[in-house]
């Protein structure tokens, strides 16, 4: 359940932590952290992402109070969140990197996707492709009846 990670740090501090990570995020796309920071970044990015969809004066206000940068709250409702518009939510993926060398912590990259348009136009060839294969079952019986 995102939220409930206490991350062995005090209220504050987490807090403050997750705000400078999710700001990093925002600002460079992507950000080397363990795998269970990873999964909270993740959390409250998509709902900053989320926010900057609406582009709305109480939603850039909510995005100023948690972001830690306004030149990140200006990217992130000018070019981040307008590259989004058609998804409903899954902006940030996990790629997990295996142990840290000094304490074997479990280590993972969290990125926004950027393929966001190109999704939306695979599917429909993903679609045409098996209607291609079923015209070819139904020539290759007329073919055959042709030739006897």
């Amino acid at each position: 359940m995102p939220g409930t990670r206490k991350l062995g740090r005090t209220t504050a501090h987490r807090k403050a932590m997750l705000r400078g990570m999710v700001t990093l995020l925002l600002e460079n796309g992507q950000i080397e952290t363990t795998l269970t920071r990873a999964k909270e970044v993740r959390s409250m990015a998509e709902k900053m992402i989320t926010l900057g969809k609406k582009n709305t004066l109480a939603s850039r206000r909510a995005a100023l109070a948690y972001i830690t940068k306004e030149d990140v709250v200006s990217k992130l409702f000018n070019e981040i969140a307008p590259t989004y518009e058609n998804r409903n939510g899954g902006y940030t993926r996990i790629l997990k990197l295996g142990a840290r060398r000094g304490d074997a912590a479990e280590m993972a990259i969290v990125q926004l996707i950027k393929d966001a348009p190109a999704a939306t136009e695979e599917k429909p060839a993903e679609v045409a492709a098996p209607k291609k294969r079923a015209s070819k079952k139904a020539e290759a019986p007329a073919e055959e009846a042709a030739a006897e």
